[in-house]
Formats: C-alpha cells, structure tokens, sequence
C-alpha cells in the first residue's frame, strides 16, 4: 500500500516536472536525490505512469492485493481493455507466473503486429493513369506511418 502511494507522488511529482531544476528526467532525480539506481528508478517512473491509465490494477495495488512485482509486470502490457482479464489471472498466479504470461503476451503482441505490417505492405498500391484532359492522375494507399507524413511540397 505505501508503494502504491509513493507510485502516486512519484507520477504527480513527474507531471509537474519537479525534477526540471537540472536534471534530464524525473528518473535521473529520483537516482540522484534518493540514491535510487538509474534502472528502478526509470521502472518505477514507467510503473507509476501506466498506472494513471489502469485504474483497476491501480485500485488492487493500493488495496495490497497485487504486489509491486506483478504490478511491474501487468504495466508492460495491460491496456485499459485488457486490464480486467489480467489482473484476474494475476490474482490467482505468483509473481513468476504473471512475468511468464507478460513474456508470451508480448510475444503474441508482436507476431500480430508483424502480421499487419505484412498485411499492410502488401496492400499498398500506385496507381498511375492519364486523365481526359492530358493530366496524370495518382491513385495510391500507404502505410499509416507514410501517410500520415505530408510532404513539403504538397498544396
């Protein structure tokens, strides 16, 4: 419960950007002003972040029914729709078992992201034709990342 809290001032203390009076990040000043190794206090600043979007694993981490390090785990991966399902697993599982579950979630993650990248690749297309009046028309689809950069010399 009180890392539950100290997660809290830590999240409030970073959107208020107490740490901008010289140091690069709320990390670097938790690591020089508590003495907090560089690595836990970036994961503790991440943690304390995800959490803000999680209300649910939040609410059972303050509860004390979740430990910091299934809490640590959940946040790699949780989403506000996914929130619920895990933490039910985690509920029932050690900390070994949800950092297990995080691991092939992350796995899954991944293989449907390369998945839709080659769905999308192979959907892109360049269609090129001339008009009635003489003009070339263009015709194309892009990969969400292409398009949403406009180039410079578009009017």
């Amino acid at each position: 419960m009180a890392r539950a809290r100290l997660l809290e001032m830590i999240r409030e203390f970073d959107v208020r950007v107490g740490w901008g009076n010289g140091f690069q990040s709320c990390a670097h000043w938790l690591n020089y002003r508590i003495g907090l190794g560089l690595h836990a206090a970036r994961e503790q600043v991440r943690v304390a972040r995800a959490l803000a979007t999680l209300p649910l694993i939040a609410q059972a981490f303050a509860r004390g029914q979740l430990s910091y390090s299934k809490v640590r785990a959940l946040t790699r991966v949780a989403t506000p729709e996914t929130e619920e399902r895990l933490l039910k697993f985690a509920g029932h599982g050690t900390a070994a078992h949800v950092e297990r579950l995080v691991g092939a979630w992350r796995q899954i993650d991944r293989a449907a992201e390369h998945q839709l990248t080659a769905q999308r690749q192979k959907s892109r297309t360049l269609y090129l034709y001339q008009d009635d009046d003489g003009m070339v028309v263009i015709r194309g689809r892009l990969t969400p990342e292409v398009g949403s950069s406009k180039p410079t010399h578009w009017r």
